[in-house]
């Protein structure tokens, strides 16, 4: 089973969806976390978009990612482009992705549901690559 950390800036919106995602999607595959450079609060629209699809992340709370060890993961993923801003440690584990997607805060829901479809889309591609 691949350990994953999906990573943002405050680990408030596209991480959660992709922790949340990848929760329900790779049961038998991955151990999912998500944090962000520092925590935050998650956006209550998430919860409502994701709610949308069967998705409960209720449960889930904003994580800052010094809380977590890097050896303790195999893949990180960047969801906003903060790559360039991971110590060098995260960086460098077996497999490392920046995807770089939009971030939704003070957008319409039509957005959030965009970047929501999106970031499905990712976590589909990237537990059935592991």
């Amino acid at each position: 089973m691949k350990r994953v950390m999906f990573v943002c800036k405050k680990n408030s919106r596209r991480s959660q969806m992709a922790e949340g995602f990848a929760k329900a999607l790779g049961k038998d595959k991955v151990a999912v976390t998500s944090s962000g450079l520092e925590a935050s609060q998650i956006d209550p629209i998430v919860f409502q978009v994701m709610s949308e699809i069967g998705i409960d992340v209720s449960h889930q709370a904003s994580k800052a990612l010094s809380e977590f060890e890097p050896e303790a993961y195999d893949v990180v993923i960047s969801l906003c482009g903060c790559g360039v801003n991971l110590p060098k440690e995260w960086v460098l584990r077996e497999v490392f992705e920046d995807w770089q997607l939009d971030d939704p805060e003070g957008e319409s829901i039509d957005v959030f549901r965009r970047v929501r479809d999106e970031v499905k889309t990712r976590v589909v591609n990237l537990i059935s690559s592991l």
